[in-house]
């Protein structure tokens, strides 16, 4: 299934914008989704949408028909959301499904249609939080996993205590780490972790800010319970993206002598 990207302005029709819909996330689909269900994971979500402008595809339940919003603010104290109305369309008379594709990785949530009127500008509605956002995520580059009888970690501080996490694999795109139940219970799918400093070799380290997209238990043979903690890069910059690619070259030449 490839992430359909096409919710873009096509041509203007009586001075309004036409957008392509993106479609929902199937429900069979190669890729397991992940969910968000904590509302600051939720709100952080939303207010990139805001922040980027993207469009949102409207699906109204019950309804063969779509329209297209735009997240205008969110505000985490209330737990609300204002939503711009593209084109005149009225809000969905009833719960809807909204669908976007932040960064080219497909989001959707569903809202109960409750909605009220922001200043009396009939272009926006609030409501409140989803209950949930669902995630789609493609890794889109290879993946090294670290060797065994070496150790790679992620150190890092987060609520004022320092974690010391082992490396489970790494690409160009993020980390894999691998926690145990205990230090994993801070580690909540949308959160950042400012400053990681990631030893991916005897002689790279970088300094990285990192946001964690996946959270899964699992159990080794070795450890017991562990968790897989999946997170992606956050404005790496170039000389970092060079240590890195450095990185790389030196897994994929050790596992070209195996």
């Amino acid at each position: 299934m490839e992430v359909n990207n096409a919710n873009q302005e096509q041509h203007r029709t009586d001075g309004h914008p036409v957008f392509r819909p993106i479609e929902p996330i199937p429900e069979h689909t190669d890729i397991a989704p992940y969910y968000l269900h904590h509302p600051s994971d939720i709100g952080s979500v939303l207010k990139a949408l805001a922040t980027d402008g993207n469009a949102v595809t409207v699906y109204p339940s019950g309804s063969d028909t779509f329209q297209t919003v735009r997240v205008d603010s969110v505000s985490q104290q209330t737990q609300s959301l204002v939503l711009e109305l593209v084109g005149g369309a009225p809000a969905p008379a009833g719960p809807a499904l909204f669908v976007a594709t932040p960064q080219g990785n497909k989001l959707q949530f569903s809202l109960d249609g409750e909605w009220s009127a922001v200043d009396g500008d009939p272009s926006l509605v609030r409501s409140s939080f989803p209950k949930e956002c669902k995630i789609l995520e493609r890794r889109g580059s290879a993946r090294f996993e670290a060797p065994l009888g070496q150790y790679y970690s992620a150190v890092f501080v987060l609520d004022n205590l320092l974690y010391e996490i082992p490396l489970y694999d790494f690409s160009s795109g993020g980390v894999g780490l691998r926690a145990s139940p205990a230090d994993a219970s801070a580690l909540r799918v949308g959160r950042r972790l400012s400053k990681v400093r990631l030893e991916l070799s005897d002689n790279v380290v970088l300094t990285v800010d990192l946001e964690i997209r996946l959270c899964r238990p699992f159990k080794s043979f070795l450890l017991g319970e562990q968790v897989q903690v999946g997170c992606r890069f956050v404005n790496l910059t170039a000389p970092m993206q060079n240590e890195l690619k450095r990185a790389l070259a030196q897994f994929e030449k050790g596992r070209g002598r195996r």
